[in-house]
């Protein structure tokens, strides 16, 4: 009999409740959903994304991923191992006065989340458009794996995604 795994279960969780908020709530729209078995290195990897139904200029996405190792110490329960998932979150908007704005961003990210890792604030942009307009990926990581003991937290998990949707917006 199939046992899901770790990775499974979180993936299934955050799914069924991010897929409530758009289907149900209607708070969300899902703008695209990614489930990948990356058989090059055997890893696992779930993108979830999404944006405000209100406020569709900023997404966010949910990345949750399980690596070979992580995958094989559950699998074959690899005693003083701790089977678990990486996750991170991600929020993509346009900007376009980079140091007030990311500054801003900053100190929104820091205040709803008050990361250990600090967010990473990724700026491109498109050339030959006269529109000075750069696209920022924020990243933001956190320091241990997530296992089925967090299961509760996912609620209050996505809250705090929705409210940084929100703050985001009129930043």
């Amino acid at each position: 009999m199939f046992d899901p795994t770790v990775f499974e279960n979180i993936k299934v969780a955050i799914e069924n409740y991010v897929y409530d908020l758009d289907n149900i709530s209607g708070e969300v729209d899902i703008t695209n959903r990614m489930d990948r078995l990356e058989l090059s290195v055997m890893s696992r990897e779930f993108r979830l994304q999404f944006s405000l139904a209100t406020y569709k200029e900023i997404t966010a996405e949910i990345v949750l991923q399980a690596s070979l190792k992580d995958l094989a110490d559950e699998i074959l329960e690899v005693p003083g191992e701790s089977p678990g998932c990486s996750l991170f979150v991600r929020y993509m908007l346009k900007v376009e006065d980079i140091e007030n704005e990311c500054n801003q961003i900053d100190a929104i990210i820091s205040k709803i989340w008050d990361p250990v890792l600090p967010p990473i604030q990724t700026l491109r942009f498109d050339y030959g458009k006269d529109d000075h307009l750069y696209h920022n990926t924020i990243e933001l990581s956190f320091p241990h794996k997530i296992n089925e003991e967090q299961m509760k937290d996912i609620p209050e998990f996505i809250d705090h995604v929705l409210k940084t949707l929100g703050e985001l917006q009129y930043g």
